[in-house]
């Protein structure tokens, strides 16, 4: 056999292979996947069917301050009235929970870094990455994680 012709019969098994593999991907992705009409999504417990889980009601986050929900690694704050965010509540600094939240400011009782109650950004200390931004939902005056 030719140059040319061991070059052709060797992309001619490439490209056979690389189909066969292209195929089975496919069909494999095509078995896995879901409805995409949204009717087989999974509630999380105790959601009522509304988000996810209710952490705390808004009259228990006041203005400037915030409130730690240590089983759920969150931290909750307002900021400004009717203004709720919310943060990983572990600090960037070496993964300690962060404590208090006051006068607008989060802290980390382990080595004091602080970080802004509106944005999760570091204000002082040793950390120097923010607070990861959580999702929540409020409705009524439950706040929900999302």
């Amino acid at each position: 056999m030719s140059a040319t012709q061991e070059h052709r019969s060797l992309l001619g098994r490439r490209t056979v292979v690389a189909a066969v593999g292209a195929a089975g991907a496919a069909a494999a992705l095509t078995a896995c996947g879901g409805g995409s009409d949204g009717s087989d999504t999974v509630e999380q417990p105790g959601s009522g069917g509304k988000g996810g889980e209710v952490i705390a009601a808004t009259a228990d986050i006041p203005e400037g301050g915030g409130g730690v929900f240590a089983a759920q690694k969150v931290v909750v704050t307002q900021p400004q009235p009717g203004e709720f965010k919310a943060f990983s509540s572990t600090c960037t600094h070496q993964g300690c929970a962060v404590k208090d939240v006051s006068g607008g400011t989060i802290t980390c009782p382990c080595h004091n870094s602080t970080f802004d109650a509106a944005t999760g950004s570091p204000t002082g200390g040793p950390a120097t990455q923010p607070l990861p931004a959580r999702e929540i939902t409020v409705e009524g005056d439950s706040i929900r994680l999302a």
